[in-house]
């Protein structure tokens, strides 16, 4: 189970040794940790989380761990990812010939921006902001309270 840190908007969790089950354990984790984002943004949350992990276990030898932020006001979702490969996620459209490949697409289309950490050694951070707060988002049940 993760430990939660010093800062109550901020969560993280290590993924050492891990397999492609974890991703639930991090749905879960995630949905309890952000309980007071709205249900329509913790879906492009946990999605967004999802294919950023997944990443890391097929192409990225595994993932390290998994950090969240969160700002109520503006509304913010900050996920990052770390793995020990230094090859970049590439952003490819969708194409009904290949079998996978649309996990960057997903999460370009649904974070306001993303990235690339490279670290010494070869390893490197993805990450990808959510926005609760956009044209035509419902603010995060955060803001209304």
């Amino acid at each position: 189970m993760p430990e939660p840190s010093e800062d109550p908007t901020s969560w993280s969790m290590d993924l050492r040794g891990t397999s492609a089950p974890a991703l639930v354990e991090i749905r879960r984790w995630a949905s309890r940790t952000l309980a007071r984002v709205d249900d329509a943004h913790l879906g492009d949350v946990l999605l967004v989380a999802t294919e950023l992990v997944t990443n890391a276990y097929d192409h990225g030898n595994g993932p390290l761990g998994v950090r969240m932020r969160h700002t109520p006001s503006p509304c913010r979702v900050w996920i990052e990812v770390d793995d020990n490969c230094p090859d970049h996620p590439v952003l490819a459209p969708p194409s009904p010939e290949r079998l996978g490949g649309r996990g960057m697409y997903i999460v370009d289309k649904l974070a306001c921006a993303w990235g690339v950490l490279d670290h010494p050694g070869g390893s490197k951070t993805v990450w990808a902001e959510v926005s609760c707060d956009g044209v035509d988002a419902v603010p995060c049940a955060a803001t209304l309270a």
